[in-house]
């Protein structure tokens, strides 16, 4: 599992894990290539990955205990869906066939996680866990970016090595490179520049960092309009002597 997120970009763990993790645990000391950070509460691993997400631009893991361990971190998930902030969280979970006892900790983690997640994937088998995590990582580069979340039983990730399935292959590197524009959305702007409407230059998601606000500014003067950011940004570069870029009003009236 490791060798596949480590495959799909992921260098870095921030971890409250518990008994039900400890195989996991074992197997990223091991690894050796993504280090893992080990947080006292599981809403400093989601707060700290959404951050590192953020700024680095890169795909983080959190690891975390059962569903009311995940539960714990819930409201930075929230920060980080809204934010597109990519994340690969790893959630352990009891024995497939524990869960019928309904032990003290069994939970339905599919529905904590669904709303801050853009997929959940319960891994089902030791053959297809190449093929769960490319689907996570692929499930954050989708549309705007966000989390995905692998629910790890405990039988499953303890079972004997595998051959991988032949169809999963391996993850590829999460590289994002944000939402494209199509043609018809490019055909609508050139047409307003052509009419008497004020011309005003937006950035958002991926195009506020340094590049983007210069580049945007210069746009903007060569067209005589406004440079402006969307109202609640997940990152942006300000101060210095870049260009100011004015906030766009939540619910703009025109």
């Amino acid at each position: 599992m490791f060798d596949a997120l480590h495959a799909g970009g992921a260098r870095i763990c921030f971890a409250n894990p518990g008994t039900t993790e400890m195989t996991m645990v074992t197997a990223l000391a091991r690894h050796g290539g993504i280090r893992p950070v080990l947080s006292l509460f599981e809403g400093v691993c989601t707060g700290a990955a959404d951050g590192y997400a953020r700024v680095s631009g890169q795909v983080p893991l959190t690891l975390l205990h059962l569903g009311p361990g995940f539960a714990n971190g819930i409201a930075n998930l929230h920060n980080a869906r809204r934010a597109g902030s990519r994340i690969v969280n790893i959630i352990g979970d009891h024995a497939t066939w524990h869960l019928p006892y309904d032990a003290p900790l069994t939970s339905d983690i599919e529905s904590l996680a669904s709303p801050v997640s853009r997929k959940v994937i319960r891994m089902a088998e030791p053959a297809a866990i190449a093929r769960d995590v490319a689907t996570a990582f692929a499930a954050t580069r989708a549309a705007e970016g966000g989390a995905a979340t692998l629910i790890v039983p405990t039988d499953v990730i303890d079972a004997r090595e595998e051959t991988q399935d032949a169809a999963s292959g391996g993850a590829t590197p999460a590289t994002w490179q944000g939402a494209r524009v199509d043609d018809a959305a490019v055909a609508a702007a050139a047409a307003a520049l052509e009419g008497d409407q004020g011309v005003i230059v937006l950035l958002g998601g991926n195009a506020l960092t340094e590049v983007g606000v210069r580049a945007g500014a210069a746009l903007a003067a060569r067209l005589g309009g406004r440079l402006l950011m969307e109202p609640y940004p997940g990152i942006v570069d300000l101060g210095g002597d870049l260009p100011a870029v004015e906030r766009q009003a939540y619910f703009p009236t025109t």
